[in-house]
């Protein structure tokens, strides 16, 4: 196996959430990265974001390429030996058309996934959902496994997207007899520091307790994941010969938004003060998410607990996530930092010291 100095691997969607997490920890270990972007004037702000964490230096390089269309890609890819494919559409709200969502994460997908094969990669890493194996109403009398597959027929069109994308990736692998040159990343909630202001969706777990919005917690509950752990779980799942044509959940724990509250003032002081403890009637979420197109596909959520195995990842990667109480505190901390979340001055002083 080439040693990480000699190795260039590709993450799309570089300047995303977990794609800038997959570069700071690809390049920490010695890696020669490259990564794409919608638009190359996000290159300053991406080197920007990367150097609070890294030296990046020569040993990145950034492409221009967009998962709805054919150009850059092959360009991207070629003499690359690993692609992390992190990109996907991911809008702040529902998708006026379920199919807004899905082709683009589809055909994205296949493209990134074509690229990499042309490329002569040695495997494709792709990032998929934890909400690609469950059904709200098809819970199996365990915890889910990467054997489950969520009905994409059925499921909110994030999901769907999610599912129909990973499928299409593993029947393009299976036809051309390079399914051990793929495998397949399942995350949970992913939480964890910012590297700036561009935050995930699964960030609102955090963002609005400490917002007060709303000023009582509904029933959810969540599995979280660090985004740092999710990263080495993409970098385990493309370096171990074991992972080849394998999906793997990336899950720590599930926590109801009730203890996530909890964690956050009792470890934040006079910065978690103001986070709500008063329970939400389901009735009254119900009418608030009528106001809050981010919230309408969550109403389903309400009182569903959702438990994963992460055997395989452990068991064969030697994956092992760190405490989830502790990201929901980096979380909050990081937010506060970075101004997206305000803070009392004296709370300020807590968290930077």
């Amino acid at each position: 196996m080439a040693k990480p100095g000699e190795t260039t691997v590709l993450v799309t969607g570089g300047s995303g959430y977990l794609g800038g997490w997959c570069l700071v920890e690809l390049l920490r270990r010695g890696y020669r990265v490259r990564a794409t972007v919608r638009s190359l004037a996000k290159e300053s702000e991406l080197r920007a974001a990367l150097a609070g964490e890294v030296e990046a230096e020569d040993r990145l390089s950034v492409f221009r390429a967009d998962l709805t269309a054919d150009s850059g890609w092959d360009e991207a890819a070629m003499g690359c030996d690993y692609v992390l494919h992190v990109a996907s559409p991911n809008p702040k709200g529902p998708p006026k058309r379920p199919d807004d969502l899905i082709v683009p994460a589809r055909e994205g997908t296949l493209r990134v996934l074509r690229a990499g094969l042309r490329a002569g990669v040695s495997r494709v890493v792709v990032t998929s959902s934890s909400t690609a194996i469950r059904h709200p109403r098809e819970k199996p009398m365990r915890p889910y496994d990467e054997s489950d597959w969520t009905d994409a027929a059925r499921a909110v069109p994030y999901a769907r997207a999610k599912t129909i994308a990973e499928r299409a990736a593993w029947d393009l692998v299976s036809g051309q007899g390079a399914s051990d040159r793929l495998a397949t990343v399942l995350p949970g909630a992913v939480i964890g520091p910012v590297l700036n202001g561009n935050l995930s969706n699964s960030m609102q777990i955090i963002t609005r307790p400490l917002q007060r919005k709303p000023p009582a917690l509904p029933r959810l509950g969540f599995a979280l994941v660090d985004v740092r752990d999710i990263a080495d779980l993409h970098i385990k799942a493309m370096t171990t010969p074991e992972a080849a044509g394998r999906r793997f959940i990336g899950v720590a724990e599930f926590r109801w938004l009730s203890d996530i509250a909890r964690v956050l003032r009792e470890g934040l002081r006079d910065a978690g003060a103001r986070v709500p403890t008063r329970p939400m009637p389901d009735i009254a979420f119900r009418a608030f998410a009528t106001f809050v197109p981010q919230l309408r596909e969550v109403v389903r959520e309400l009182n569903q607990r959702y438990d994963y195995s992460t055997q395989q990842a452990r068991t064969l990667l030697g994956w092992s996530p760190r405490p989830v109480e502790d990201t929901i505190l980096d979380s909050a901390h990081s937010l506060i930092r970075h101004g997206v979340v305000k803070a009392p001055p004296s709370a300020r002083d807590q968290v930077e010291s």
